[in-house]
């Protein structure tokens, strides 16, 4: 890949860091019988990729960024471009997976690009976690669980409150703390 190509690369889709390892290290260690599992926002496709290395599931990704499409799947990962859960059947995974942009943003800053997209929470940096939380109910089979990735920065009390709101139980299943900021993976069951 030329210099141009790997700079267009870096700056329109999210590349692995703390928070992808955390998330992808939970899920591997937790996951216990289930067939298929999906990936939501998977930019690189790193966290979907460690699923499918280390468990016996089938692993599926979505992203919204076509960009992230195209590199996940340059790695391997099967994924189907679309926001949040909508292009799944209900009841369709054991588990799903989720390290949504959680960073609380200025409202005066636009939607510019990808990699905003890829950070961005809005205001109270629960912009896509709300919607997320929303939606995932209905494409989790009956014994179904969620794993989502969640900041200090975002509020994981108001997270989990929202989940309950949803009809989930949460626990904390594995944090770890930087200096701006502790990074929490939530177990989500109904």
């Amino acid at each position: 890949m030329g210099l141009e190509e790997q700079r267009d690369v870096e700056t329109d889709v999210y590349q692995p860091a703390e928070d992808s390892q955390l998330l992808a290290e939970a899920v591997c260690d937790r996951l216990e019988g289930a067939d298929r599992v999906l990936e939501v926002g998977t930019g690189s496709g790193f966290v979907a990729g460690r699923i499918a290395a280390e468990t016996d599931a089938r692993v599926i990704a979505s992203d919204l960024n076509p960009h992230a499409v195209r590199q996940a799947r340059g790695e391997g990962v099967e994924t189907v471009r679309g926001d949040l859960v909508s292009p799944f059947r209900d009841g369709s995974f054991d588990a799903v997976a989720f390290n949504p942009p959680y960073l609380p943003t200025d409202p005066d800053n636009e939607w510019d690009d990808w990699m905003e997209r890829a950070l961005s929470g809005g205001e109270d940096g629960r912009a896509v976690i709300d919607p997320f939380l929303e939606a995932v109910g209905r494409v989790l089979a009956p014994d179904g669980v969620v794993y989502l990735l969640v900041s200090s920065l975002t509020g994981v009390d108001e997270v989990v409150e929202r989940a309950g709101e949803e009809g989930f139980s949460a626990v904390a299943v594995a944090d770890e703390s930087f200096p701006f900021e502790t990074l929490t993976v939530l177990e989500l069951l109904r």
